[in-house]
This record gives C-alpha cells, structure tokens and sequence, in this order.
C-alpha cells in the first residue's frame, strides 16, 4: 500500500487522506491517560489496514509520551488483542 501520513492533532486524534476520504481516530486526553473513543474509515477504504495505522500511531505516540491508554472504541480493542506488544501502555495492563 502507499504510504499514508498521518497526522497528530494534539489533544484530539490522529487523521489522515487517503485517495481523497478522510480516516480518523478520536481520543480523550486527561490524568496522564489517553482514552481511543472512536476510529472511523470510510466504507470504501475499509479492509486495508488503516484502522490499524491510525491505533497503532496512537499507541506509539501514547508509549512515547509516557501516557497510558484505554482502547474503549472497539476496533481500539480488538486490535490490542493482537498486538500484546503494548500491553506496557495499556492502562492496567
């Protein structure tokens, strides 16, 4: 796949472009703790693995900035489940 920039709005998600749609993830910032409350990728881009781009930038960023996360959006989860890499930044984990 091309390469897909995405992109850190500080406080709020990660976003990108891609072949013209908008991929988002939204969060909650507060105590040190990032909450992943939503991801969303157009129905035309989905089966790509951009989903997984943008959880996986968040999680990076959060490890990198010494956060913790809670995945409540349930792709977040889901896609957690698969990486027990970060099991570091998971927020009780």
């Amino acid at each position: 796949m091309d390469e897909v920039k995405i992109e850190h709005v500080p406080g709020r998600g990660f976003t990108a472009t891609v072949e013209g749609h908008r991929i988002l993830l939204d969060y909650r910032l507060a105590g040190g703790v990032m909450t992943i409350v939503h991801t969303e990728v157009p129905f035309a881009l989905r089966g790509r693995g951009l989903a997984g781009r943008l959880v996986q930038a968040a999680f990076d960023y959060a490890r990198d900035a010494g956060l913790k996360v809670v995945p409540r959006c349930a792709y977040a989860a889901e896609w957690f489940e698969r990486h027990p890499e970060y099991v570091d930044v998971v927020a009780g984990g």
